[in-house]
């Protein structure tokens, strides 16, 4: 099992809770991405929106691709998993920023491709935002610009959204390949993904909802003859205390969002733009990313354990949320990571 955290760069995750001690600010998030390495978390995931659909429009979010390139210069160790959403980008302009920061980052940068869902945004910013499918049709040419362009050269394609004639990039990413990770629930999400990317990321889910979305996409990836996808990530929300009550008194406080606030205007653009497998419910839409879903919260124990039946579902890699971030990702990082690692060599020991 792998550890990664969600960048910050939204000020928190908790939608009725204005103040989370997590500035959205470069400094906060520079000195969190460099104390992680030294906690031992593996990958930080960099989201991409321009507006702040957590705290409210007005509210600031810093911009995914020059944190990242900022990120990439000040860390060693640490991946860095960087959104892109095709109908915001050119994909040529993109091949190269991205090849550009993995050069930055010694090797360490890939992407997150989100074919989007937020219609307001796109109108605010001049993104492209059409119908569901025809997103993911756009999305399967952007991925085959990114990989001919990291990979031939000079490169030329004529496609549906896009035209390009004998372009050059230069540098190339350093291994010609950037790894592309993507999340989907729709049909048309799954076989695009099973298609073009490497991993599958999902929000939060329980570990059934988690172990039939993992064997759909193998099958998938199976029946078009292409190796197995590298990575099966999940996101959810921690709640690490002592004690249950100290625990159950945690989640009370952050689960609250009432209709005015700022973040729901966001919870129904969410559920009615986007094609999901599941029915969310408000309450889980109050941390972001259904990050309570997995109900990984308890005592160390609890989610050692919780954790590892996860990982015999399939997950190698949980992209974790804490708030605040700083204090919460430290205690993570001594008190549950050590604790998994003990528990499956025991089992493995019986």
């Amino acid at each position: 099992m792998k550890f990664g955290f969600w960048l910050p760069v939204f000020g928190g995750w908790l939608r009725n809770v204005t103040d989370e001690d997590m500035p959205a600010t470069f400094e906060y998030v520079k000195e969190l991405a460099q104390n992680a390495e030294d906690w031992g978390y593996d990958l930080t995931l960099i989201a991409e929106l321009n507006l702040n659909d957590i705290k409210g429009l007005e509210s600031p979010s810093l911009d995914a691709w020059s944190t990242a390139a900022a990120i990439a210069a000040v860390t060693k160790r640490i991946e860095i998993l960087t959104a892109i959403r095709p109908g915001f980008h050119n994909p040529a302009l993109t091949a190269k920023a991205a090849a550009n920061i993995d050069h930055i980052s010694n090797g360490r940068f890939s992407l997150n491709v989100v074919s989007a869902w937020w219609e307001g945004e796109a109108r605010q910013y001049g993104g492209i935002f059409t119908a569901h499918d025809e997103r993911y049709a756009r999305t399967e040419e952007f991925i085959h610009i990114l990989k001919g362009l990291w990979k031939e050269t000079p490169f030329t394609y004529t496609g549906q959204f896009y035209q390009y004639e004998n372009t050059y990039l230069s540098p190339k990413p350093i291994n010609q390949h950037i790894p592309l990770y993507a999340g989907g629930e729709s049909e048309a999400g799954k076989q695009t993904i099973a298609k073009t990317c490497d991993s599958y990321v999902m929000h939060g889910g329980t570990v059934e909802e988690i172990a039939e979305k993992i064997n759909d996409m193998k099958n998938r990836r199976q029946s078009l003859g292409e190796k197995p996808l590298e990575t099966f990530g999940m996101s959810a929300y921690i709640i690490c205390r002592d004690t249950e009550e100290e625990v159950q008194q945690e989640l009370a406080r952050i689960t609250e969002v009432k209709e005015g606030s700022p973040g729901y205007e966001g919870y129904k653009d969410f559920v009615s733009k986007s094609h999901l497998n599941v029915e969310v419910q408000l309450k889980d839409y109050s941390v972001s990313n259904r990050g309570l879903r997995p109900d990984l919260i308890g005592t160390p124990e609890q989610l050692a354990k919780k954790i590892i039946s996860f990982e015999e579902a399939g997950v190698n890699l949980l992209i974790l949320q804490f708030s605040p971030q700083h204090t919460e990702m430290k205690r993570f990082a001594e008190q549950v990571m050590p604790l998994v690692e003990k528990l499956k060599k025991e089992k493995q020991e019986v």
